[in-house]
């Protein structure tokens, strides 16, 4: 399986992972930043964007990222990821911490945080239009959930053209196994960012990612919902340059 990718930029390698309702087009501001001074590697995870998925498939994303690594000869990098793409990180820092020398998350879920009764409901919600078939309803819905108020009409028309392709992708796929891994003996600095607009749920997370990781720094950003850096892009990248380039 190929995993779509592109790298652009030189210096010090930086790894871009994507949100569950976006693909690497969520990343264009900062990668148009980074590659400045640094080796940018985007992804698109199986299902998003550029990369299909195939009926049936069994795989594991954070696998599939390390691959990737692999493939470009890439011994050490810095991360940063939003949302599930988060948690996708944590899951490869965790299987290979040497090779991962800073993360930089926003709001990544985290194992054994019970949802909160409005995720749950979020849930259901689309899970009903879905089985309904109604496509167009359940982006609706996932565009009013995850993009908070600073959000311009562009960004939230990008996260409704990639959260479409990615039900119409996923739907054809039908079941698939994706496996994941355990977090933890991650030893190198998690910068964790999380919007004053978003599910209390990842809030919640990070508290927990706090208490089990050994180098946690956590922000609440009063201004942002699930999707900073398309909400705010030129400040949250501003802020993620600072968390790539700290000295703890």
């Amino acid at each position: 399986m190929t995993i779509s990718h592109q790298v652009v930029g030189t210096g010090p390698a930086v790894l871009l992972v994507h949100a569950g309702v976006c693909d690497s087009r969520m990343w264009a501001r900062q990668v148009a930043d980074l590659r400045v001074d640094h080796r940018v590697i985007t992804v698109d995870r199986r299902g998003y964007g550029e990369t299909p998925l195939e009926a049936g498939a069994k795989y594991a994303d954070a696998a599939d990222v390390l691959e990737v690594l692999d493939e470009l000869g890439v011994e050490t990098t810095s991360v940063v990821a939003a949302s599930y793409g988060a948690y996708v990180a944590l899951q490869a820092a965790s299987r290979q911490p040497e090779r991962f020398s800073r993360l930089v998350l926003m709001s990544p879920p985290a194992d054994g945080v019970v949802p909160t009764d409005d995720l749950r409901a979020f849930g259901a919600e689309e899970d009903r239009l879905l089985e309904a078939g109604d496509v167009g309803g359940a982006t609706e819905l996932n565009v009013r959930a995850w993009v908070g108020p600073e959000a311009n009409d562009e960004a939230r028309e990008l996260v409704r053209m990639m959260q479409k392709h990615a039900f119409e992708v996923q739907l054809a796929a039908g079941d698939v196994d994706n496996d994941e891994w355990e977090v933890g003996g991650i030893t190198a600095p998690v910068k964790l960012f999380t919007g004053a607009h978003e599910f209390a749920f990842f809030a919640a997370c990070a508290k927990q990612l706090s208490e089990i990781l050994p180098n946690v720094d956590h922000t609440e950003l009063a201004w942002a919902g699930h999707l900073p850096s398309l909400e705010r892009p030129d400040e949250m990248t501003a802020l993620i340059r600072a968390a790539l380039t700290a000295t703890a």
